[in-house]
């Protein structure tokens, strides 16, 4: 049905009649306004808008509120709009800006080469393929049913969470994986702290997860998204897990952490409610979060940590690290989870980072 508006007539037209029922001429009109008699003239020919000094100054002419002209005036004001084919096509355009940047930020897609679309029914297609549905106009929770899981609720993921998670699933479909096996995954968890003590062998590990039955990619953090890392099932196919890595940071350890968790989940079952988020906001420390944090920190170090010295330095860090066949940086990265020793420690210098690895991880795909 069409919608119906109502019709305001010019400010004008109102003001004329005002003059005629006090009997005055608008030079009177102008005089009483200390005004030239030209701009009453202009305003009742519906050529000069009414402004917040002109609506008071008619007001106290004419004893009333100055809110009734500027009411009037943009009612008219947006009337006229309502009526211009022009401007009406410019507003939809600004609609249909607005419910793809509501699934997607589309300059960063573009910056990222994900979307290459220059006119917008091209830019609509890309992020409809990209999210897999045939239009927008649902909700884009709706569609990928990611945040189940999330210990945090109050934080829904926003377009840039959204959209690097569809990324993720969009790479995904691309890699051919053997048969899930969740005891050779599990038994393959457990031994990747120590094969990334030297941190070449990191590139390796998707095509690890890919003999196990996991699809393990790397999309690259997108800016202000926080993300760490996402774990969910492909199409809702309980033997078809994905992994996936942001590397926010990049370094080793963190990385490492992000992805043990991310298969704990695997393991233990948790897809099958929804996908699992690991971002800046999400708590880990209830329910499957929690279990799966526990999980991950036993595959870290097998044993766990020593009790740790008073003062904390560097051949201790070693000599724990060497005993657990890890990098030292996984030590010095545990400890500060733990909060035995602080973020800013300079026990973290020269932590290695693993971006050219990760790079390998996308080749693969």
């Amino acid at each position: 049905m069409e919608q119906q508006f109502h019709t305001y007539p010019a400010p004008g037209e109102i003001l004329a009649i005002q003059l005629g029922d006090k009997h005055w001429t608008q030079a009177e009109f102008a005089e009483i306004l200390g005004r030239p008699a030209q701009f009453v003239s202009e305003i009742i020919a519906g050529k000069k808008e009414i402004t917040r000094e002109s609506a008071g100054q008619i007001g106290a002419a004419l004893g009333m509120k100055a809110e009734f002209w500027l009411d009037l005036q943009n009612k008219h004001l947006l009337q006229l709009q309502r009526l211009n084919p022009e401007t009406q096509q410019t507003l939809d355009t600004v609609r249909r800006r607005a419910r793809i940047n509501t699934w997607a930020p589309v300059a960063l897609l573009r910056k990222r080469g994900i979307i290459a679309g220059k006119t917008l029914d091209e830019i609509e297609r890309e992020v409809e393929r990209l999210f897999g549905v045939n239009d927008l106009s649902q909700s884009p929770t709706d569609v990928l049913a990611l945040a189940a899981r999330r210990t945090n609720l109050t934080n829904a993921l926003s377009p840039v969470q959204l959209s690097w998670v569809a990324v993720a699933r969009q790479q995904a479909r691309e890699l051919s994986v053997s048969k899930l096996d969740v005891e050779a995954l599990s038994k393959l968890a457990s031994t990747l702290t120590t094969r990334a003590a030297d941190p070449a062998a990191v590139s390796g590990f998707a095509q690890l997860l890919a003999d196990v039955g996991v699809r393990l990619v790397y999309v690259e953090a997108f800016p202000g998204s926080k993300m760490d890392g996402a774990s969910f099932l492909l199409d809702g196919d309980e033997e078809q897990p994905v992994i996936a890595i942001s590397g926010r940071g990049k370094r080793l350890d963190k990385v490492i952490f992000t992805l043990l968790h991310e298969i704990a989940h695997v393991v233990n079952g948790d897809l099958q409610d929804g996908a699992h988020i690991h971002d800046e906001n999400t708590a880990h420390t209830l329910g499957d979060e929690g279990a799966a944090d526990q999980l991950a920190g036993s595959w870290q170090i097998p044993g766990g940590l020593p009790a740790a010295p008073a003062s904390i330095r560097k051949p201790w860090i070693d000599r724990v690290a060497l005993r657990a066949g890890v990098h030292p940086i996984v030590v010095v990265g545990r400890l500060q989870s733990e909060k035995v020793i602080d973020w800013r420690t300079p026990l973290v210098k020269g932590a290695p980072n693993v971006d050219k690895q990760l790079e390998a991880w996308r080749r693969s795909a």
